[in-house]
């Protein structure tokens, strides 16, 4: 998994809860670094799902809850570090249904060895789009956080459902529809 989501991850926790909580958290986790994470390096999706168990049990927010603030947290994230990214994009409905070949192919550009979800977009109409997530790591909360991060950025006050479906051929799958109001 890419440093970077770990780095992230670790100053969102210094920032929404405290530093002491987040060196609690490194200090209380089994890790094969001991939590030392750079954002180029590349590092075992269990030390993320290890992180969040303990984050868990520390605050008592579940780990779907913190995973969806996460992905909120990441994607204002992305608007600061990677503009140029999101430049082209008019609201949320043009920047979603571009996940896949814009911004994946700019993500790839920057870290090549990154093992990215795919967000298919099944439908585009001026009233609804609808994703489908597919990822062997099961991120869809994470994937959730970012859709509702993207439309907040846009000032946008879309609903988003959610239906998580079978998984298929190792891979967790899950449909995200997302309607203006």
């Amino acid at each position: 998994m890419l440093g970077m989501v770990f780095t992230e991850f670790l100053e969102m926790v210094e920032q929404r809860f405290s530093p002491e909580l987040a060196d609690q958290m490194l200090t209380q986790t089994t890790l094969a670094n001991d939590g030392a994470y750079t954002a180029v390096g590349y590092y075992p999706y269990a030390e993320m799902q290890a992180l969040l168990a303990t984050l868990s049990r520390l605050t008592g927010n579940s780990v779907p809850a913190l995973l969806q603030d996460y992905g909120e947290y990441l994607f204002r994230r992305f608007v600061e570090l990677y503009p140029e990214m999101l430049a082209h994009c008019r609201d949320s409905f043009d920047l979603l249904s571009q996940v896949d070949g814009h911004v994946h192919r700019e993500v790839h550009k920057l870290y090549p060895q990154a093992q990215l979800p795919v967000f298919e977009t099944l439908t585009h109409t001026p009233a609804c789009l609808v994703l489908e997530y597919r990822s062997s790591r099961g991120l869809a909360d994470l994937a959730e956080g970012l859709i509702r991060g993207c439309i907040e950025h846009y000032g946008e006050r879309n609903g988003v459902q959610r239906v998580d479906l079978p998984a298929r051929e190792g891979l967790s799958i899950t449909r995200f529809e997302i309607s203006r109001p």
